[in-house]
């Protein structure tokens, strides 16, 4: 679905097991299909400068932000909110922050990334904790799955939660009028699944 208005992404340019060159073919294809996308790429600006000389036309829709440091994928979550502002990820997210750009990306340490995002951008009222959504192909379509990773376990609520999100994500990214929301169980029947699975389920009917 092309973009319609002009939509500022700041990317961690260090994140992931791949490093930056991949990212910097991901912007190609993503430039090519949303000519209306800039972006705020974020890392070690020697290297991320080096590598867009190669791409003049994606260059001029790049502002380079220097990072010296990076988040490894072994680092801990309670160890880079401690020492981590220097780094790429840091910094990509705070540019959200800061009103600069509209939304933050990284192929990072998850862990760290849900805790960075927490700290600096807060949680939305009335939603208790953040959860990871992933889509899914479906044979009607797409679907949008909550929560694939960042949580353990989940309260009753908590899953409510998860579900309120998704509806909202379907609706907005997805462009569904009226998304339906199901809960992922061991079974169909109402007396499985564990109690927060028939919690969410009694809650989620009412």
């Amino acid at each position: 679905m092309p973009v319609a208005r002009e939509l500022i992404v700041s990317i961690d340019a260090m994140g992931g097991d791949a490093g930056p060159g991949i990212v910097i073919t991901a912007l190609l294809r993503v430039s090519q299909r949303h000519p209306a996308v800039r972006f705020i790429l974020v890392g070690d600006e020697a290297v991320l400068n080096d590598l867009l000389a190669r791409h003049a036309k994606l260059r001029e829709r790049v502002t380079v932000r220097h990072a010296p440091e990076r988040v490894s994928m072994e680092d801990k979550p309670s160890h880079v909110l401690r020492r981590g502002r220097e780094t790429s990820m840091w910094k990509a997210i705070e540019s959200v922050k800061n009103g600069e750009a509209d939304v933050a990306v990284s192929a990072g340490n998850t862990g760290a990334l849900m805790a960075m995002a927490m700290f600096q951008l807060g949680i939305i009222e009335g939603i208790s904790r953040p959860a990871i959504a992933t889509i899914w192909p479906t044979l009607r379509g797409q679907s949008v799955v909550l929560d694939c990773g960042a949580n353990v376990s989940a309260t009753a609520e908590q899953l409510v939660d998860f579900a309120v999100m998704g509806k909202a994500f379907a609706h907005a990214i997805l462009g569904l009028a009226q998304p339906s929301v199901g809960l992922l169980n061991v079974g169909s029947e109402e007396q499985k699944g564990n109690d927060s699975v028939k919690g969410a389920a009694q809650m989620l009917r009412q």
